[in-house]
């Protein structure tokens, strides 16, 4: 691990960034460019301390994880992001298996859509990135695979009407089949199935069945426990090559979930939830 190098690559990495590069509000005025050291450890789901000890050339050795998530939160290109792995002293990901990494032009999509609900998913379920809108919706679902959630743990299934769930879990099924068929030596699908065939029946019986799919537009019930139920048409853009998805989902203008979405949009992240007295 290259401490020297790999301190001074963060730090020119996070003065070439504004805050509304990333989605955050510009604030105060600044004395120094680019995000402050906490904002980066926010946006990287990190302690603002342990980024600054990388950053002064005194922090434990990253795990790959962590550094997917610096990649992503200063918004660093593919070779960017190789270059991280090496001055860390990682081999970066290989081609053609997941790396979780989102290029940026992706990302400052997603930091656009301010007034709707949307996240970049792994094509095998893994939660990559979301914004504010869509940490409002469903909570903080980064670096959470969705599939492995929906299988092991069943309250999780309380923001979909329960005569939606064999829907959902079929669907989860079927694409990850078709994942593992198409990239049969990338480790993350096939460990997955692999895990979920061991530990769920209900996987189990589902993955017997053979069914194939991938994710594509369609309505979608959720039900939130501020604002009620909300019906929402959900569209799926692909990443080209990456094996990523932009799904933002949206409403029909008019309708009592446009009205709800908007509701939810001022609420945003406040802690609606009863105190006791």
């Amino acid at each position: 691990m290259n401490r020297a190098e790999l301190a001074d690559f963060l730090r020119r990495a996070r003065t070439r960034l504004s805050p509304s590069d990333v989605g955050l509000a510009e604030g105060a005025r600044r004395r120094t460019p680019g995000l402050r050291r906490e904002e980066v450890a926010q946006l990287a789901g990190m302690s603002a301390d342990y980024y600054t000890r990388l950053e002064q050339r005194r922090g434990s050795h990253p795990s790959r994880q962590m550094l997917g998530a610096l990649a992503r939160a200063l918004r660093l290109t593919d070779v960017e992001r190789d270059h991280l792995f090496h001055l860390a002293g990682e081999e970066p990901p290989r081609p053609g298996t997941s790396s979780g990494h989102v290029r940026p032009g992706l990302l400052m999509i997603l930091d656009r859509l301010h007034d709707l609900p949307a996240a970049v998913l792994s094509d095998w379920g893994e939660s990559l990135a979301q914004n504010t809108m869509s940490v409002a919706l469903t909570g903080d679902l980064t670096g959470v695979n969705l599939i492995r959630r929906w299988f092991t743990q069943p309250e999780t299934r309380a923001m979909f009407p329960p005569e939606n769930h064999e829907k959902h879990a079929r669907s989860h099924v079927a694409s990850l089949r078709a994942v593992t068929a198409a990239r049969p030596d990338d480790p993350g699908p096939a460990a997955l199935v692999a895990e979920l065939r061991a530990g769920s029946g209900e996987f189990e019986e589902l993955w017997q069945s053979h069914e194939v799919v991938v994710r594509r537009p369609s309505p979608k019930r959720f039900l939130h426990p501020v604002v009620g139920t909300l019906d929402l048409d959900c569209e799926v853009l692909l990443s080209d090559g990456h094996g990523q998805q932009l799904v933002v989902h949206s409403a029909r203008p008019g309708t009592d979930t446009y009205e709800r979405l908007e509701l939810l949009r001022v609420i945003g992240l406040q802690d609606l939830s009863p105190t006791s007295s």
